[in-house]
């Protein structure tokens, strides 16, 4: 393959100029977001509770665990299990997958709710040592369940979010989840950084345990959530 820097970040000049157009067109056709939102009783208001936070656990959790694209490119290329040149496009089918996928979750997370986040844990443990362990065709698998995680991450994982809080505190509750999500992803990136430097095997036992002890808090809280339906 052929090309430069400069001509692919031209070509991705197009999509950010079509994004910021919509952004805009949306903010003037609804410049007041928030009264789209259907008026609830206010449950707490004062502050979140214990359900919030458990899930807000359970998240960081995943995050933590969540490997980096860069991480996985430089494995590729130190490794040889993926030539250099198609690494971008490893990285172009996980965003294709990302797209499908977070319809699709979207849609099974309106049917069945929070459940479908057990089984969106278990795919984000499945990733990690299908790419650092496997070879090129487990490789490809990997990378796809790896955009099935992304697209998961960037859809259910945040709108859940206003399942656990009111309409009061939906600001509030993303800021934190982001905070908390963010900054557990970095320390996890900076942990698996260091473990793929002593053993990958230590990165992906690492990576798959840190997923699976999410699973319990994901179980508490469909308990906790149910409990209330039962008494309400």
């Amino acid at each position: 393959m052929h090309g430069s820097y400069q001509l692919g970040f031209t070509f991705l000049l197009l999509p950010a100029i079509l994004a910021i157009v919509v952004l805009l067109i949306s903010r003037s056709l609804y410049p007041y977001p928030h009264n789209l939102e259907v008026s609830t009783p206010s449950i707490d208001t004062k502050g979140f509770n214990k359900i919030f936070w458990f899930y807000v656990i359970s998240t960081a959790l995943i995050a933590t665990g969540f490997a980096d694209f860069a991480l996985i490119a430089y494995h590729f290329q130190k490794t040889a299990v993926v030539s250099p040149s198609l690494i971008p496009i490893f990285y172009a089918l996980a965003m294709g997958v990302d797209g499908v996928s977070a319809l699709l979750f979207g849609r099974l997370f309106d049917k069945y709710g929070l459940s479908i986040m057990i089984v969106v844990a278990l795919l984000y443990a499945l990733f990690a040592p299908m790419i650092f362990l496997g070879k090129f065709y487990i490789a490809f698998i990997g990378i796809a369940i790896w955009g099935v995680s992304m697209g998961a991450q960037e859809s259910i994982m945040r709108s859940a979010v206003t399942v656990m809080s009111t309409i009061e505190r939906h600001s509030s509750a993303y800021g934190i989840f982001n905070t908390v999500f963010g900054v557990s992803w970095f320390a996890g990136s900076v942990i698996m950084g260091l473990l793929y430097s002593f053993s990958i095997n230590y990165l992906v036992i690492f990576s798959v345990v840190i997923k699976l002890i999410s699973i319990p808090f994901f179980i508490k809280i469909l308990k906790s959530r149910n409990k209330i339906n039962q008494t309400a």
